[in-house]
């Protein structure tokens, strides 16, 4: 059952439709046009293109076209004469003050003398009354009281508002005549005052610039109607009442007070109306019709890196509307699909063929077929997984964190497995078919796809030939190394913000080394489900303190060394022909375990003891012989060896004739002619199988054979070893035992020059010293003793 799912190609093709369906929905399933994670203001990370044209209704551009009119219409005032107004009575009263204090100033003392002034601790108080005619000729007295009286009259005329009137101006103003002329000169002033009022008079805001610098504005009668109308601004009014109030026959004294006292009433006056400006806001949009937009097959909608506007959002809104009620949607999303799967089908397929050339042996086995699968959709999985994140609500509103994402997807996960359970050349190619798709994925980034590749392929230079965990981590660490230095220099080129760099480089170093403990924890996992052995894991089982080890050293002391030969030579010719030489030495250690059921039976470690061998039948011998290989499976796999090393102990005799007993029982039988002419049958003296199936299962078989031949040789020299090991050769090819091993007749003129260099050195012989008192100089010192006696 084993060998028909390792090698039906049914289930070839079963893997090979699975792995496209996946690879299909994994980088399509919620990409399409209709159910693009697309918010405002979010970089887009894909190209939208309209497949045909269509138009909608833009409520932002309506809108902005309303904005744009409601902003054409000047705004609404009224005239306030409220101002006036209050002006006006503040002016009477404060001519009714001056007149008081005319008339204090002509009322004679009791004395005779003149009236004095009132004090300012007793604030006078004026008769609101006409005054008495002051002839011209009478003048206000220069006492030493009458100025604290104007301080005071001109104290209580700008309490009454934002006034600055002088005591200066109050002297002045009694210097026009008499009551009745101030009075008349007020008159004139009120009225041209009122004129300017009815007109109206602005701050300088708002309104339209005419050549003659009075602005227009739009104004509403008392009657509710709106009209343009000319209006002075408040420096224009003040020229034109300093022009209108200057009297002939004045002093320059009294014309500035008369200006300075107007000047103190006159304020902008416009208010502006809201219920009429919006009446006619109202009137200007009654007639505004909704905007229309016409998009044209094969406009741009989205473009990727750019970060996505209201309009563009509206305009992508529109066209999943188009899409739905036109019916397009399901033909746009199965044509967007027919073009993935036409992509997905042309890059597994250039695999196929890659493979096909680079590595034959992985398309032959199912077991690896399925791994490449397996790795592949995981990764790319775990790739669209990060892509996915950026719809949740942290990545929609944060963007420089979004902007993280590509870098936390682990594309090296893939390269880094098959370069370490298969082989560096499938490692290349998923390298590449991972940051295509990882380019697809993220919206057709050619920037991902290079950088991708590049980490992938630094990681897997690290990689080659791995023997510790801890390797795997450093080699992935210098694949995030290589995503930092590169978002350093994409950064700098594309100006992005130094916080938002600094992120993507600690996220790319942090994902590297992410992957390099998951490649490290998956490994075991992977290699149990697989059936596949890393260097690792055989590096681990060199330790000569492994229980199956220690077991043959205290059980089968001979064996264990013989072992220890077998593994030597095996390793060296591995290395000769290009093969695995940890895996044979680490097959050669374990080969013989089995023997430890009963080492007795093997000459190694029979020593001085009795051979066992000569109580039983050559049949039940050979049984006992045969045994130790189904015993050493049963302990390969009770302690969990790697299934190479079950393979070699089961295939390391193949089905070769165990030929002392077998020409022994010839001997002690009779022939029987009508049979077999021995009388014996061969199968009961053969191995059982199988034949040696891969490169180091051929060598350890050889090399088994040639090490416990070696040890007959009374004197190991070249010519001896080279006809032993020539001998041991032909005959398993000429027995067909070498006709399932992938071994050429180069390989294995190779294998037999290693043999015998390292037997050479391994068997090497030593000068054999005499006693010390057979030395020449031992000898002449006896001679002088035996003189001087």
């Amino acid at each position: 059952m084993r060998e028909f799912w390792e090698t039906n190609r049914f289930v070839s093709l079963a893997i090979f439709v699975v792995t496209v369906a996946a690879i299909v929905l994994i980088s399509s399933a919620g990409s399409s046009t209709t159910l693009l994670p697309v918010l405002p203001n979010q970089l887009a990370q894909i190209r939208v293109t309209a497949s045909a044209a269509f138009s909608y209704q833009s409520r932002l551009k309506t809108e902005l076209t309303r904005e744009q009119i409601l902003n054409r219409v000047p705004p609404v005032y009224q005239i306030e004469l409220t101002p006036y107004q209050q002006f006006e009575t503040h002016v009477r009263e404060l001519l009714a003050d001056l007149s008081a204090y005319e008339q204090s100033l002509l009322k004679p003392a009791p004395d005779g003398a003149a009236h004095p002034a009132p004090s300012p601790a007793a604030p006078f108080r004026p008769r609101i009354a006409p005054a008495p005619f002051l002839p011209p000729e009478i003048s206000p007295p220069s006492t030493p009281e009458a100025p604290l009286a104007l301080i005071s009259i001109k104290d209580r005329f700008n309490a009454n508002g934002p006034y600055r009137l002088t005591a200066e101006d109050i002297a002045a103003l009694l210097t026009v005549g008499n009551s009745q002329a101030r009075s008349a000169l007020v008159e004139n002033g009120l009225a041209n005052l009122r004129e300017i009022y009815n007109e109206g008079v602005h701050d300088g805001f708002g309104g339209g610039s005419t050549p003659d610098s009075v602005s227009l504005f739009q104004l509403r009668n008392p009657n509710g109607d709106v009209h343009e109308s000319r209006v002075m601004s408040l420096e224009d009014a003040l020229t034109y009442l300093r022009v209108n109030l200057s009297t002939e026959g004045l002093s320059r004294p009294a014309n500035r007070a008369v200006f300075n006292l107007f000047r103190n009433g006159l304020t902008p006056n416009l208010v502006y109306d809201r219920e009429a400006t919006s009446r006619l806001q109202q009137q200007a949009v009654a007639g505004l019709k909704t905007s229309l937009v016409t998009v044209e097959r094969g406009q741009t909608i989205i473009s990727p890196g750019d970060r996505v506007t209201p309009e563009q959002y509206e305009m992508l809104e529109a066209y999943r509307h188009f899409l739905e009620s036109s019916g397009s949607a399901a033909l746009d999303q199965g044509l967007q699909l027919f073009g993935r799967v036409l992509l997905v089908l042309a890059m597994v397929m250039a695999s196929v063929f890659y493979i096909r050339l680079e590595d034959p042996e992985t398309l032959q086995r199912n077991g690896r077929l399925g791994l490449l699968a397996l790795v592949v959709i995981f990764n790319l999985a775990l790739v669209r997984g990060s892509y996915s994140l950026a719809s949740l609500p942290y990545f929609v509103d944060n963007f420089s964190a979004a902007a993280l994402l590509p870098y936390i997807a682990p594309t090296a996960l893939a390269p880094l497995i098959v370069t370490i359970l298969i082989d560096t050349g499938s490692a290349t190619f998923m390298a590449l078919l991972i940051s295509i798709f990882t380019g697809v994925i993220y919206g057709n980034r050619l920037d991902l796809v290079v950088l991708t590749l590049l980490a992938s392929m630094v990681g897997l230079f690290y990689c080659r030939n791995v023997r510790k965990r801890g390797r795997i981590v450093k080699a992935a660490g210098f694949g995030g190394l290589t995503v930092a230095c590169f978002a350093l220099l994409i950064g700098i080129s594309d100006q992005t913000p130094p916080g938002t760099v600094l992120r993507q480089m600690g996220a790319g170093i942090a994902t590297g080394l992410f992957t390099g403990v998951l490649v490290a924890g998956l490994l075991p996992v992977l290699e149990s489900l697989f059936k596949r052995t890393t260097d690792i894991t055989l590096l681990e089982l060199t330790d000569f303190n492994h229980p199956l080890l220690r077991l043959m050293q205290m059980e089968a002391p001979g064996t264990y060394h013989h072992s220890l030969m077998v593994a030597q030579l095996a390793e060296n010719a591995a290395n000769a022909v290009g093969a695995n030489p940890l895996l044979a030495r680490v097959c050669s250690l374990f080969h013989d375990i089995g023997k430890t059921a009963r080492p007795e039976y093997f000459t190694e470690n029979q020593r001085e003891r009795a051979n066992p061998h000569d109580k039983h039948a050559p049949a039940h011998s050979a049984l006992v012989i045969k045994s130790h290989v189904r015993d050493g499976v049963d302990l390969a796999v009770k302690h969990r060896l790697p299934r190479a090393v079950v393979d070699a102990i089961q295939q390391h005799h193949g089905t070769t004739l165990i030929q002392y007993f077998y020409q022994r029982a010839k001997n002690e039988r009779p022939p029987l002619p009508a049979t077999d002419p021995a009388g014996v049958a061969e199968s009961a003296y053969r191995y059982d199988g199988p034949k040696p199936q891969f490169r180091e299962a051929a060598i350890i078989m050889l090399a088994d054979a040639v090490e416990a031949a070696s040890r007959s040789l009374r004197k190991v020299t070249p010519p001896a070893l080279g006809e032993i090991i020539d001998r041991i050769t032909a005959e398993r090819i000429a027995n067909g035992q070498l006709d399932d091993a992938p071994l050429t007749f180069e390989d294995i003129g190779k294998i037999k020059t290693s043999f015998t260099f390292t037997l050479l050195n391994m068997l090497h012989s030593r000068i054999a010293y005499p006693p010390a008192e057979e030395l020449p100089a031992a000898k002449e010192d006896q001679n002088i003793k035996s003189r001087t006696r």
